[in-house]
């Protein structure tokens, strides 16, 4: 993996470089990441940078940029401590564990950026400054399409981690009430499936029969341009989380034109407002979902036209590096003052 890191930032450009820190077991959540942020402190002492900046509190980035002994900033991905609230954790479990370093870590940085209106309301409070801005889009999702048209099969796709925040199970009930109503139409489920996992276990057996009448289909995890042309044979993206701090994969396919059904929840309609197109319901409204989808598939179910353009604009690369440079020399200049 070290290898594939490094690899991966000599292709990214001459400017990145990937350092491999090591540290021991006993270093990690089990000790609140003392060994990650002494790995981390040594690291920079010989680097000598200018500023850090923590990518995420799920694990140990965060947590190491405040102590890192530098101005820094870190980036909120996903909310621990609201997800913990939401899903009730358990005391002394990972997620309740993160939850609690969040709330030490965002009170201890120079700025927080957040991805969305909904994790700007999160983290404010908590936090002495902070900063909209959206997670980049890889370079791909903006490549011109390298295959033939959509075909003219009507397919959804659904992109996300099977788990009960995203929601798959009841969305084969969705494909499923469709296929009752005489609507020839197929959901492909992309991502991972934990089998430990018995939401991910009931869904991977229930799927079995839909994929059998071509109701639905599970595909696994695909890299990165596999994703980009299961998009492109597609028409339209689903997504229905109960919670969701940002929805990169929204975005993703926005940027492929897909037309995109989905929840009125957390950064979700950020990404959408203003996209031709899109369509969003309360978190639970899943008769509304379902017709929304219904009235799509009678009507030849059309592509998002022009959805690209607005994606780019918004969350190209270029466009989401220079927000993060001027506010590097924000902090660093209030640090000098």
């Amino acid at each position: 993996m070290r290898a594939a890191a490094r690899q991966l930032a000599r292709e990214a450009g001459p400017n990145i470089f990937f350092h491999s820190v090591l540290v021991p077991k006993i270093g990690w959540m089990r000790t609140g990441y003392q060994g990650c942020i002494r790995a981390v402190r040594r690291k920079l002492k010989a680097l000598q940078p200018d500023i850090v900046h923590g990518q995420g509190t799920e694990r140990d980035c965060a947590i190491c940029a405040i102590f890192s002994g530098f101005p820094n900033v870190v980036t909120i991905h996903g909310n621990m401590a609201e997800l913990a609230r939401l899903f009730q954790a358990r005391v002394g479990s990972f997620p309740w564990l993160a939850a609690r370093l969040e709330n030490f870590t965002l009170k201890r940085t120079g700025g927080v950026f957040c991805n969305s209106a909904y994790t700007e309301q999160l983290v404010k409070p908590r936090a002495r400054r902070t900063w909209r801005v959206a997670n980049a889009l890889r370079q791909e999702f903006f490549a011109p399409p390298a295959g033939p048209s959509p075909s003219q099969k009507c397919r959804v796709v659904n992109v996300g981690v099977v788990c009960p925040r995203k929601r798959q199970l009841e969305l084969l009930d969705v494909a499923l009430a469709l296929r009752q109503q005489g609507l020839n139409c197929e959901f492909q489920f992309i991502g991972q499936a934990n089998t430990d996992n018995s939401y991910a276990a009931s869904f991977l057996e229930r799927i079995k029969l839909m994929e059998k009448e071509g109701v639905a289909s599970y595909t696994g995890v695909k890299p990165t341009h596999e994703l980009v042309q299961a998009f492109d044979a597609a028409s339209a993206l689903v997504h229905f989380p109960s919670e969701e701090a940002f929805g990169l994969v929204v975005a993703e396919a926005l940027a492929r034109d897909l037309k995109f059904f989905g929840a009125r929840v957390g950064g979700i309609p950020d990404i959408v407002g203003g996209v031709p197109g899109a369509e969003l319901w309360d978190v639970e409204d899943w008769r509304g979902l379902t017709a929304g989808i219904a009235a799509w598939i009678r009507g030849g179910h059309p592509r998002a036209a022009g959805a690209q353009r607005f994606i780019r604009a918004c969350y190209h690369p270029e466009v989401i590096a220079r927000r993060h440079v001027e506010i590097y020399r924000e902090v660093l200049q209030d640090a000098e003052a």
